[in-house]
Formats: structure tokens, C-alpha cells, sequence
């Protein structure tokens, strides 16, 4: 039979232990964070380059009510953060979305595990309070939605704003009828491809306009387009002519420039254009822009359409696009391929790549 005293230590003992092991929990929940961040540090003069930005680390404090903490696992690179640049003054985190999972809540609507799809900039933690967000920002961060079987990484593609892209650029402003030719440039791109994708779908004829070979072969051996122009080794204008003898009827341009003028002269009346971007520009400073001829009397005479946005202005609509993309993707209509660079110290050379069409489809980086 125990003694009085060998029971009582052996209840203090494990009072003591409890009360460690408690205090240890706290301090693993609560303990401070490093994160890295890459910081906007010097403007771009022409193609950014490495030494734009700079590495740096910071601490993260504990959470407060309605807080969460985020980690990043995959991150964006994407066309707009090259001009959208410009409007940022230098030493702030430099822009883009990832998608980050929860390892720490104090919000009951973000519980721990859960993924996120956030315009967090590149940094690799992030403490963020989603009761602060409201109206159209509610876009650029909230919990991903389940995607099944499918990678979440593609909730910074073809389910999240370049899918949104494409489906609202397209069909809202293009409105694509059944039968008819469809012209997308920077077709192997995040955007393009689905643009061509969702053309094919929609019953149209669809020309994809890229930069290599490569690149036009999966466009149509693997995409499902009916013609492709490699517009570094042939000429726009006579293979377009061959492949759309009648004209085109939608135009989705990501590019801008001497393509899109020559796209622009061939369309047919009543022709409707999407503008999405001007990447041809995009690292040329505006003294050194390419001359393109006058466009008015082509508008004029076949009584063209053409509308820019930003896709952030189908904010209301924003999920619905999205479930219909994913149901496209189980069903097989949509495929998709990813660029992935792996580590967070590559973010810049990415970007760099990215800007240059090195990419096939969604650029990535992998935390």
C-alpha cells in the first residue's frame, strides 16, 4: 500500500506536468512567427530584373480576436503585376495573390487547416483579419472552395481570377455565338488557353496565337484548337487569312500591339473584341512603342466592338464562375498544365520568366 506522502508527490508531479505541458501548448500556439516578404524596392526600367526587389524578414506578433494566421504554399505570378506596379510607390510588399492554409485561428469563419485564396502579396505568413474585408474585396481573400480530387493550386488559375478572366472577358463582352471563329492571342497563357477552351465548348472555331511551336502543338493536340500561329516564324496576317478565309468573328486579346492590329483588319462586321491586356508593351517604355496603323475605319465601316476590363468588376458573380469552370474541369472540356518554380527565393526569377513566355500555362511558385 502506498504511503500518504509517495501519493501526494506523485499527484503533485503530475499537477506540475499538466500545468507545463498546458503553458508549453500556449507558447506553441501564441509563439511569434518569422516570415519573409519580398519588397517592391526599385521601379522597374524596362523587363524587371532580380535586383528590383529585395528579400527581407519580419516578425509576426501574436494573433488578436478575429485574426488568423496564414501560410503560404503556392504563389502567383501573372502579367497585370508588371503595369499594376507602376501605380505602387517602391518599399511596399510587392503585389499578388497565393493560396495559404490556416495554422492559427482566432475566427470561427477561418478555421485551422483551412485553405485560402488570398491577395497577400509575397510573403510567406501573413496575419489577416477576414472582419475587416467587406463589399467588392471580399474577392481577394476568402476560403477556397473544394475542389474535389483537383490540386488547390488551381485556385490561382483556371478556378480562381485568370479562370474568372477568361469566362467573363469572353463570354459577357465577346458574347461568342455557335459556329463562330474566335481569334485568342497569348492563347498558351493562364488566360488564353481557357479563352480557346471555353471558345470549343461554346461550338466555335477557334486560332490560337503563341510564341514557339511547342506551345502551338499543345494548343491544338491537347486543347482541342482548330489552328494555331506560331507568330515568331510565320506571318499573322497570311496564315490568319488562310485559317479564317471569311474573317473573325471574336477577338480576345491579351496582347496588344502590331498582332492585335493585323487580328483587328481581318475581322468580320460586327466583330466584337475583348481587351484583357497589352503584354507586348508591357516592358517597353511608351517612347518605344511600336507605330500600328489606323484602326478607326476598320471600326467604322465594320461596325467593331471593342470593350477593356478588369475582372474585378464581375465581383457579384464571382463563385458562380467559378463552380461552372470546375464542372467544365470533372468533365474533362477543360484541361489545364501549370509552370511551377520551386522556393519562395525564386519569386523574382519567375516573374522575370513569366514576362518573357517562358511559362506554358498557369505560372506557380511552390512554397
Amino acid at each position: 500500500m502506498k504511503s500518504y506522502r509517495s501519493v501526494f508527490f506523485a499527484n503533485s508531479f503530475l499537477l506540475i506536468k499538466n500545468i507545463f505541458q498546458q503553458q508549453q501548448s500556449s507558447y506553441t500556439t501564441n509563439k511569434m512567427v518569422n516570415a519573409k516578404k519580398f519588397i517592391f524596392a526599385k521601379r522597374f526600367d524596362g523587363l524587371p530584373k532580380v535586383t528590383d526587389f529585395r528579400l527581407e524578414e519580419e516578425v509576426l506578433e501574436e494573433l488578436k480576436d478575429g485574426e488568423v494566421l496564414l501560410e503560404a504554399i503556392y504563389l502567383s505570378v501573372d502579367p497585370y503585376m508588371r503595369p499594376y506596379s507602376e501605380k505602387y510607390p517602391t518599399g511596399i510588399t510587392m503585389i499578388g495573390s497565393q493560396i495559404a492554409k490556416v495554422i492559427e485561428s482566432k475566427n470561427s469563419a477561418y478555421p485551422k487547416d483551412a485553405l485560402v485564396c488570398g491577395y497577400l502579396g509575397w510573403r510567406t505568413h501573413t496575419i489577416f483579419n477576414p472582419n475587416e474585408v467587406s463589399g467588392d474585396d471580399a474577392i481577394k481573400t476568402y476560403i477556397l472552395p473544394s475542389f474535389g480530387g483537383l490540386p488547390p493550386s488551381l485556385g490561382l488559375g483556371q478556378l480562381g481570377m485568370p479562370g474568372n478572366t477568361a469566362y467573363f472577358g469572353f463570354l459577357d463582352i465577346c458574347k461568342p455565338k455557335e459556329g463562330e471563329v474566335v481569334v485568342v492571342s497569348g492563347a498558351a497563357g493562364a488566360v488564353g488557353n481557357l479563352v480557346g477552351q471555353i471558345g470549343k465548348i461554346k461550338g466555335c472555331k477557334v486560332i490560337g496565337i503563341a510564341g514557339s511551336d511547342d506551345k502551338c502543338t499543345w494548343l491544338t493536340s491537347e486543347l482541342g484548337f482548330d489552328h494555331a500561329i506560331n507568330y515568331k516564324t510565320e506571318s499573322v496576317a497570311e496564315v490568319l487569312k488562310k485559317y479564317a478565309p471569311d474573317g473573325v468573328d471574336c477577338y480576345f486579346d491579351n496582347v496588344g500591339g502590331a498582332i492585335s492590329s493585323i487580328v483587328i483588319n481581318q475581322m468580320r462586321d460586327f466583330g466584337r473584341i475583348s481587351v484583357c491586356g497589352s503584354i507586348s508593351s508591357y516592358n517597353t517604355p511608351v517612347a518605344e512603342w511600336p507605330k500600328v496603323p489606323i484602326l478607326q475605319p476598320t471600326f467604322v465601316f465594320k461596325q467593331l466592338k471593342m470593350e477593356g476590363f478588369i475582372v474585378s468588376r464581375f465581383c457579384s458573380k464571382w463563385f458562380e464562375a467559378i463552380q461552372c469552370m470546375k464542372k467544365w474541369t470533372d468533365e474533362g472540356k477543360l484541361k489545364y498544365r501549370e509552370t511551377v518554380t520551386n522556393g519562395f527565393e525564386n519569386m523574382p526569377q519567375a516573374l522575370i520568366d513569366m514576362l518573357q513566355g517562358q511559362n506554358t500555362g498557369k505560372a506557380i511558385v511552390k512554397v
